[in-house]
């Protein structure tokens, strides 16, 4: 074809036929733009498809992710619940001398409540690793990019509130370091003991007395506050825009 088009223009040329040759030449140069330009658009044609091929690969290891993530809180969410209503129930028999648990089931009610550490630990290593090489950008979703970004600061409040937990959570165990109350006691009946081979105590150290401490009824209503607060204006929120993000990576899923 350019060996054609060569032999045109040397004719041109040749004839001195120069307007005919300056227009055959605006042609060549015009050709020659179009094909650069088809050129450009099947490469960014091309590029557009690796980045949407590229942005579902990101999308589906995200809603994986957040889906894991999300039966996590759940589960701790339940925990935290099960947490403050046992430590509630330690409050009620304080201020009811009429009732009183016996040793067993107040040991039942001190491990319930504090025997777990109240942690949220998300699946987050995707997203921290889009952010650190800035492949975010490659989601098209505006607002699904704000949504993300913003997660990952929701994640650093939580870290602060559950740190505030778990110190009410310490101050209430810090008691049962004292030479008046036993955490031997607490293993032994709920069966922690037997589960960790350890020798079952012949004289057991009674913690019913805890139940006349206003100290340990004061760090109680504060263990007890912070575990609701922390469920309610952190744990909760934190879920509803955990569905709000799967729900909108799931519409931006091309299956």
């Amino acid at each position: 074809m350019l060996k054609f088009f060569r032999k045109i223009r040397k004719g041109f040329i040749e004839e001195k036929k120069f307007s005919n040759y300056l227009l055959y030449a605006i042609g060549e140069i015009v050709l020659v733009v179009i094909g650069i330009l088809i050129a450009l658009a099947i490469n960014n044609a091309n590029e557009t498809q690796v980045k949407r091929e590229k942005e579902q690969v990101y999308l589906k290891g995200l809603q994986a992710e957040f889906e894991t993530s999300r039966l996590k809180l759940k589960e701790l969410i339940a925990y935290n619940k099960q947490s403050y209503e046992d430590s509630k129930k330690i409050v009620a028999y304080m201020v009811n001398n009429d009732t009183q648990p016996d040793e067993m089931e107040l040991s039942n009610l001190l491990y319930n409540a504090f025997a777990f550490d109240i942690s949220f630990h998300p699946n987050s290593s995707l997203l921290n690793e889009m952010v650190n090489s800035g492949s975010l950008k490659d989601i098209s979703n505006p607002q699904l990019r704000i949504l993300l970004t913003n997660w990952l600061s929701n994640l650093e409040d939580i870290k602060e509130q559950e740190n505030m937990l778990n110190y009410e959570r310490n101050n209430v165990i810090n008691m049962f370091r004292s030479k008046e109350n036993s955490i031997k006691t607490i293993y032994d009946q709920t069966g922690v003991s037997s589960e960790l081979n350890l020798p079952i105590g012949t004289a057991p150290i009674s913690n019913l007395s805890l139940l006349q401490s206003t100290e340990f009824e004061n760090n109680m209503l504060m263990f007890i506050l912070t575990s609701i607060t922390t469920e309610t204006l952190h744990y909760a929120p934190l879920m509803q825009n955990m569905d709000t993000i799967l729900k909108m990576i799931t519409s931006e899923i091309k299956e």
